[in-house]
């Protein structure tokens, strides 16, 4: 069964909205929510008294016109205006109350979103969510607005229903029993023919919506190498195949709308004509005033506005249907426990593995098979080898990421540990940001950042008037040189124990990655590298090379053969089979 499908059926539609909705209600903000729900609920039922009351004069206005009574009239007129008076502030002050308490819900619930996908580095491993950012901007705020407004909706017509219900009783019984036949039968037109199907292409309409939007987003993200490659016309080729789906999933929409336009309309029409025709016997026959026909009218309006609630909302309740289903399947997601770990980490004060085996993830290709070694503080190890062979992926086991395997990793804390990718992840922010990240403050002041920019030769970003607080869009403003400059920077501001590098200096010449690699080797940070080019050797004590397969050798360099002994006796000193 598709999504789609499952969307479709509405007793699961309605589990999967209070999986969404039940935490706001009984969580830590129940209080709040319960106690401004009362608040709406009793505005609503003034609003309804009223309404009531403005039906009433408006059917006492036309009889005092009919009757030509004029002091009759006016009395109606001054009795409408004070109606009128209180009921105006009643509904503004309603809705703004109303639209309140839905903004208060999105953002508990985003925030609630937010701490899923960030926690335990979910949004990572989150596999078969297309588009997480819609779902928590977009549809999170669309499901809070149209949750409580259906809710109050309801709410509202059950309320209708019994104040005018009571006036069209009184009035003509006969007209109540057409009514409710009138609704039952407009509501069950409405479920049969246009349900499913319109439920069906909202769902696949926010899908297809967000994947266009995705890739205009990525064309922006990746403008220069786009550029590089003169890749606009597969780009456009890409966009055309994402706008064209959405375009005839509109299409669908549109003819679907439009059958449902014809009955909405044809439904909500002939109920203006319908209580006339039923009470133009006792008007015509003076049993009955002109002005109690208005009255049965307007009351007739209400009454089957809120029993065919279904009927005239159709369309929006077909899309928030959609998106309940859409935010379902991320809330489960999230609430999964991450697969079991093969690999087994451990705190500890040095990195030790013992007989670690990295498989690449959902496969039982072997990366890396039975690879043991220890880095004591402040030792070095370069990990090399050929293209795809498995160098990323033990580091991503090393810090936590690839668990599927075997084996056992001894790490330091993960406050000291540092990661640099070979392509810096920039912010669109302030230079101090940059350098203080992931940190969202530091206790170092100025002097000590400029110095940082200094030891990496990046002091002229801090020379405009704004300094630190220069604010640009980095990944634009920098050439990849520059780039991984500032992420050195980053890793000297928080002075970890332990420093991993991904290819952290590939755009650094020479020079610049002398000076970078001495200056860590200083400070007695424990590094372990990816790289390429054979300088970096130099300025690390092993080399752990992957050879494929699940194979690897563990040895020395040159230059660590006059440094201290190292406790080399691991079960890697010899190729692995």
């Amino acid at each position: 069964m598709t999504t789609a499908t499952v969307a479709a059926d509405a007793p699961s539609a309605w589990g999967r909205f209070l999986v969404v909705a039940k935490p706001y209600w009984m969580g830590d903000r129940k209080r709040v929510a319960w106690a401004v729900l009362v608040g709406l609920i009793a505005l609503m039922l003034l609003d309804t008294q009223l309404a009531v009351l403005i039906n009433d004069k408006t059917g006492e206005l036309t009889s005092a016109l009919a009757a030509r009574d004029e002091e009759r009239f006016w009395e109606a007129v001054r009795g409408m205006l004070w109606v009128v008076g209180i009921a105006v502030p009643v509904y503004a002050f309603y809705y703004a109350s109303r639209d309140a308490y839905a903004n208060d819900w999105r953002r508990w619930l985003t925030r609630r979103y937010l701490d899923a996908y960030l926690g335990d580095r979910a949004y990572f491993r989150l596999a078969g969510v297309d588009n997480p950012d819609q779902r928590i901007a977009d549809d999170i705020n669309t499901f809070t607005g149209r949750s409580l407004n259906f809710m109050l909706i309801l709410l509202g017509s059950a309320m209708q229903l019994v104040a005018f219900s009571t006036v069209l009783w009184g009035l003509s019984k006969m007209l109540v029993g057409f009514l409710i036949a009138y609704a039952l039968i407009g509501t069950v037109l409405s479920i049969g023919l246009f349900g499913r199907p319109l439920i069906r292409l909202n769902f696949w309409q926010l899908k297809r919506e967000a994947d266009f939007r995705f890739r205009l987003m990525r064309l922006r993200e990746n403008a220069e190498s786009i550029a590089f490659y003169r890749g606009e016309e597969q780009e456009r080729h890409q966009l055309d195949q994402r706008l064209r789906a959405a375009l005839l999933n509109t299409k669908k929409m549109i003819r679907a709308q439009f059958l449902l336009n014809l009955f909405q309309r044809s439904f909500s029409q002939l109920s203006l004509l319908v209580p006339f025709v039923v009470l133009a016997g006792q008007v015509l026959s003076g049993a009955l005033e002109v002005g109690q026909a208005v009255k049965a009218a307007g009351a007739f309006a209400a009454v089957l506005s809120a029993v065919s609630l279904i009927v005239e909302n159709f369309e929006s309740l077909s899309r928030f249907v959609a998106g309940i289903d859409r935010l379902h399947v991320m809330a489960e997601k999230l609430q999964q426990e991450p697969p079991a770990a093969g690999i087994d980490l451990q705190p500890a004060q040095d990195l030790k593995l013992s007989n670690v085996t990295v498989k690449a993830p959902d496969s039982d290709r072997v990366l890396v098979k039975d690879l043991s070694l220890t880095v004591p503080a402040g030792e070095s190890l370069l990990i090399t080898g050929a293209s795809g062979c498995g160098k990323s992926s033990l580091l991503r086991a090393i810090a936590g990421l690839w668990t599927q395997g075997g084996g056992r990793i001894d790490q330091p804390p993960q406050e000291d540990v540092f990661f640099l990718p070979q392509r810096p992840y920039l912010q669109t922010g302030s230079l101090r940001s940059q350098l203080i990240y992931p940190s969202t403050h530091t206790e170092l002041d100025d002097d000590a950042l400029l110095k940082v920019l200094d030891e990496v030769q990046l002091r002229h970003l801090a020379e405009s008037e704004s300094g630190l607080d220069r604010k640009e869009d980095w990944e634009k403003v920098l050439s990849g040189g520059e780039q991984q400059r500032l992420a050195f920077a980053r890793l000297l501001v928080h002075a970890p124990r332990v420093a991993i590098l991904d290819e952290a200096t590939s755009a650094l010449d020479d020079a610049n990655q002398k000076r970078l690699y001495e200056r860590l080797r200083e400070r007695g940070t424990t590094l372990i590298s990816i790289a390429h080019r054979a300088a970096v050797a130099s300025f690390h004590r092993r080399v752990l090379q992957l050879t494929g397969g699940g194979r690897w050798k563990l040895f020395k360099t040159p230059d660590a053969t006059l440094q201290a002994d190292e406790a080399s006796a691991t079960p890697g000193s010899k190729t692995k089979p």
